[in-house]
């Protein structure tokens, strides 16, 4: 594992380096590598191919696969992410303190950032960018199934580091296979890395939060749940509740468990049921509402209320009112992302108070749990932690900060 420790050593070089760079080098940077993503689209388009030959799982061919359109929404994003002003050296707060001190808290890079990740090509340009931007180094363990995807997009990064005469050691994609590997990052790189972001799928973040001795940001499920109201619109809940599990069922922000009061179990349950069943979604239900359908449906267990599926199917459970679905959402969620559907402005507040998500909804698809869509540009992760950051990790949650105390020749009395 020597070569993981000076690749360590390498990071840290060139995170002292980047300090020195102005800002405008950075931008220039980012630009010249949106040019080389459009200039090599259909070579990108052919490493990934070799991926999605080799790909063992068709369960994640969707986050796997690049596409002419994905490429183009990976340049989109570094562009959005371009655009930003420097985080980094704002002052968030200043004040006077006792004895004329002025004190000012301003934000600083945090370091070098070591992502383990699987089968998301996009998260290699992505964190490449926002690290770039924030003035943080990266380095990166991708998974094996998107080697050859993961290995292209950071060459093209280092080369448009190399351009721009910046460290290209800014980035560094691990490419080594060897599992092993990760359990060393976790282990025995606290020296040299300062944050861990796990990126993938429960077995592996649940590792990274056990074992790793470095600073976790991440999430270990996307238990994301939906409270129908009674009071509440029935095209409006159905079109938000299709949209949320059914526009990609693979991602964390996808719905999980529908909860619907009581009241409304034949009026809007039954019809929001049909629509899920009709647009291919298996459903497993409690037994009030399998009697609605004359026991016809499948009977959810303990487990199922536990259980993020990413794939199409839903577990669905009735609730007295908004207070028992809170409940629900406290027993079995997992902080990541929860919605009340309702036009009911005191169960709104109660719902979006009382959740402990990391992002709590109103009237809104769960899908729209995202980096970009929240307007950071890209995202290096969602945090389920309760310290921050939470949420969507952007570029302002890529930076830490530091008090700057100045005076007169003042001591203390």
């Amino acid at each position: 594992m020597k070569k993981i420790l000076i690749i360590g050593q390498k990071s840290k070089i060139a995170f002292e380096n980047l300090k020195k760079i102005n800002h405008k080098r950075i931008n220039k940077t980012l630009n010249d590598y949106i040019k080389l993503i459009s200039i090599n689209k259909k070579r990108i388009i052919r490493e990934n191919a070799k991926d999605v030959k080799y790909l063992k799982r068709d369960n994640i061919l969707d986050r796997l696969i690049l596409n002419e359109k994905k490429i183009d929404g990976i340049i989109n994003s570094i562009n959005e992410i371009r655009k930003f002003p420097n985080p980094v050296g704002k002052t968030l707060e200043s004040w006077v303190g006792k004895n004329k001190l002025n004190i000012r808290r301003v934000t600083t890079p945090i370091g070098v950032i070591g992502i383990i990740y699987e089968s998301r090509p996009n998260v290699t340009a992505d964190v490449a960018a926002l690290c770039l931007k924030s003035s943080n180094c990266a380095i990166l363990r991708g998974g094996s199934e998107a080697f050859y995807s993961n290995k292209i997009l950071s060459n093209l990064f280092r080369k448009s580091l190399k351009k721009n005469k910046i460290n290209q050691n800014c980035l560094q994609f691990i490419e080594n296979k060897n599992r092993k590997i990760v359990d060393f990052l976790l282990s025995k790189m606290s020296n040299y890395i300062d944050v861990i972001v796990p990126r993938g799928g429960k077995s592996l973040v649940a590792k990274v939060q056990k074992y790793s001795k470095i600073h976790v940001i991440g999430h270990l499920e996307g238990l994301c749940h939906i409270y129908l109201d009674k009071e509440s619109n029935l095209n409006k809940a159905t079109k938000v509740i299709l949209n949320a599990k059914m526009r990609r069922t693979s991602i964390c922000g996808a719905l999980e468990t529908l909860l619907i009061n009581e009241k409304v179990l034949k009026t809007k349950g039954i019809r929001i049921i049909n629509s899920l069943i009709n647009n291919g979604c298996e459903v497993v239900v409690d037994k009030k509402i399998n009697k609605l359908f004359y026991n016809k449906l499948k009977l959810a267990k303990e487990l199922d209320w536990k259980t993020e599926y990413l794939d199409a199917k839903l577990s669905i459970k009735s609730v007295k009112d908004v207070k028992e679905a809170v409940s629900h959402v406290l027993k079995y969620g997992t902080m990541h992302t929860d919605c009340i559907i309702s036009n009911n402005k005191k169960n709104t507040s109660f719902f979006l108070n009382n959740v402990n998500s990391a992002i709590a909804m109103h009237n809104v698809s769960t899908q729209f749990a995202d980096g970009g869509e929240f307007g950071f540009g890209g995202e290096i992760g969602i945090s389920t932690n309760k310290l921050p950051p939470r949420g969507p990790v952007g570029l302002n949650q890529l930076t830490s900060y530091k008090y700057i105390v100045k005076g007169n020749s003042v001591t203390r009395p």
